[in-house]
């Protein structure tokens, strides 16, 4: 069999499997892992299942739960298959989360569905990233359907997939934890992202708590009290005035502009009647991979202070929620951005470019442990056009079923 012929036998595979990718895909959609709460120990177990119909094992690696819970979630198993083909060869590790925002409002389709309408299928997570759990799945599934066939080229070293429950709070209980416990070093990083890009950098995050301490009182005398709110709006203004600085900071990454902040959450006050004494501002910076994280967050710690010194009485307090630093490529990815460059070319017909994100992903934290990672898998050009986060989200098939060719073809390069 030439390495050709055995290029079409994964292709051939795949397309006489792609109903069973959908179906499996969408019974992972069908099993909510709204975080928070992050009560997702359920999905692994359902996952675990289905992943036995494929004759494979899950290991079924639960975070203690007074880590979960101190983590701000409910429950949380990450998973581990291992599929090994001969000695020799590299470890090559697949990793996509399964946690996800709330749908929130707004959706046309169940977002717990999973229906198929017009080529797409619908619900929170199709495309991020439930769907590279069967991109990932059935890519190996085909490899391994190929090591049966006469002549088949010789596969060395071995798969490992990684499925994680804790992206959306910053991985460290997912594969944070797996590499923490030593239970996983592979050779090699793929990770779950689009399929019209291979990405080999992103940007990093700060998640702060911005606590405004006033002084409760009567609506009707408020003079007796300190306004918690107003003086939060002090501070929002002088947060929010960044934004305009900070495009004159700019990435050389294609893909990455600047930093950007935003408030994502506010909560405060005791009723309609009462001067509001305490607000609590939650807010998200995103750092540009040129940027030095601790610089950031002094400089955050700052604009804070100085806005807050011009509203007499109020006292702030500022706590760390999250600091993601940002993707740098390591050396050693270039097999990977090859393979799936000249793959990506053959399949989708197009070049694949290699480029940043402004996401930040689980990716580092593979990265920090020295292991060479890219990401690539199921989905569209960018994330406002898969609706990530927002209502209706989905995923185009034909784009899960040539991410999945592309995964196969990448992984039978680098095991032979």
């Amino acid at each position: 069999m030439t390495t050709a012929s055995a290029y079409q036998a994964l292709d051939a595979w795949i397309d006489a499997h792609f109903d069973d990718e959908v179906r499996f895909l969408q019974a992972l959609v069908q099993v909510p892992t709204d975080t928070p709460p992050g009560n997702n120990a359920p999905h692994a177990e359902r996952t675990a299942e289905l992943l036995q119909g494929f004759g494979w094992e899950a290991e079924k690696h639960a975070v203690p739960e007074a880590e979960v819970r101190d983590y701000g979630l409910t429950s949380l198993t990450n998973l581990i298959v291992r599929r090994r083909f001969a000695e020799g060869g590299p470890t090559v590790a697949l990793n996509a989360h399964g946690d996800v925002v709330p749908p929130g409002e707004g959706w046309t389709h169940d977002p717990y569905g999973g229906e198929v309408v017009d080529g797409k299928l619908y619900g929170r997570a199709s495309a991020v990233s439930k769907s590279d759990f069967a991109t990932f799945s059935f890519a190996l599934r085909a490899l391994e359907a190929l090591a049966t066939q006469a002549g088949a080229p010789r596969l060395k070293g071995g798969v490992e997939l990684h499925f994680t429950y804790d992206e959306e709070f910053g991985g460290e209980m997912g594969p944070g934890w797996l590499l923490r416990q030593g239970l996983t070093k592979p050779d090699l990083l793929i990770a779950a992202g689009f399929s019209h890009e291979v990405v080999t950098a992103h940007n990093g995050c700060l998640q702060m708590e911005v606590t405004v301490h006033g002084l409760m009182a009567h609506a009707a005398i408020p003079h007796t009290g300190i306004d918690a709110l107003q003086g939060a709006v002090v501070i929002l203004n002088a947060l929010y005035a960044q934004n305009t600085l900070y495009k004159a900071t700019t990435s050389k990454v294609p893909g990455i502009t600047h930093p950007y902040l935003n408030v994502g959450r506010i909560e405060g006050g005791t009723n309609t009647n009462v001067i509001p004494g305490k607000v609590i501002l939650k807010l998200d910076r995103r750092m540009i991979p040129e940027e030095d994280p601790v610089a950031v967050e002094a400089d955050i710690r700052r604009v804070i202070a100085e806005a807050a010194a011009t509203f007499p009485g109020i006292t702030v307090d500022v706590k760390r929620l999250l600091l993601a630093q940002s993707l740098q490529p390591l050396p050693g990815n270039t097999s990977l951005v090859e393979a799936i460059q000249k793959h990506g070319q053959t399949v989708f017909g197009e070049r694949i470019p290699n480029m940043g994100t402004p996401l930040y992903t689980d990716v580092r934290l593979y990265c920090a442990h020295g292991i060479p990672a890219v990401i690539y898998g199921a989905g569209p050009r960018t994330v406002f056009e898969s609706n990530a986060k927002r209502a209706d989200e989905h995923l185009v098939l034909d784009d899960l079923r040539k991410a999945t060719k592309v995964i196969a073809r990448t992984l039978l390069d680098l095991l032979t």
